[in-house]
């Protein structure tokens, strides 16, 4: 078999508009679901039992359910339900935003439990009300040591997103499916997009850890 490469340049507007659409819905996925994951992550630490077991609940069923049965569920599943049609793009974002939601509420757990108790008494000695504790001294600190974990579930979710070409969403992912099957070249088509992945993923990755370090050695000082 004789590998062919150069055909991919007469697709190359197709695959960047398919790169569009995968870093879009990445990006909002990523905005929702750390917003939600933060939420979730202070029910978790909630000394009320109900607000911890409905979070616990959500967490537990989205981390160990495959997301693209999730996907599929939402898709398929909840317009029938709602008696409404949901987009492929809906679909997709509120699909992948539940699934970061329920990863970073982790990472948020652990980093407000590494926050001293001793903080939140001060809080209280000073009269904060519980809205001005939580945004201007629990919230930074609890992003500052959350960031390398909060980074390497972006990278997941980017790479997770792949999985809405299942529905039919013009991502990266399913405009190099659709580029494959019309020219009969999978190897080579395949391969491109795997590898613009890659070079998307793994600088950031490399990223984590320098800023794990840097964050590591801030909060030693």
């Amino acid at each position: 078999m004789t590998l062919d490469f150069s055909i991919l340049l007469r697709f190359e507007n197709a695959l960047l508009l398919g790169l569009w659409m995968t870093l879009k819905l990445t990006v909002i996925c990523i905005v929702l679901g750390c917003t939600l994951g933060f939420l979730v992550g202070l029910m978790r630490t909630s000394r009320n039992l109900a607000l911890r077991a409905a979070s616990g609940a959500y967490v537990e069923f989205f981390r160990g359910t495959p997301v693209l049965i999730q996907l599929f569920w939402i898709f398929f599943c909840l317009p029938l339900l709602l008696g409404v049609e949901l987009s492929n793009m809906v679909s997709g974002v509120i699909a992948l935003t539940l699934y970061m939601g329920a990863i970073t509420s982790e990472t948020f757990r652990a980093s407000l439990k590494s926050i001293g108790r001793e903080q939140l008494d001060a809080c209280v000695a000073l009269g904060l009300p519980k809205r001005a504790q939580v945004v201007n001294v629990v919230l930074p600190q609890a992003v500052l040591r959350a960031i390398p974990t909060l980074l390497s579930n972006c990278v997941s979710l980017f790479k997770e997103s792949a999985l809405v070409s299942a529905v039919g969403m013009a991502d990266l992912m399913f405009v190099g499916q659709n580029i494959s099957n019309n020219t009969a070249r999978p190897v080579e088509v395949l391969t491109v997009v795997a590898l613009i992945y890659f070079v998307i993923a793994f600088p950031l990755t490399r990223a984590v850890s320098l800023i794990e370090g840097r964050i590591l050695k801030k909060l030693a000082i």
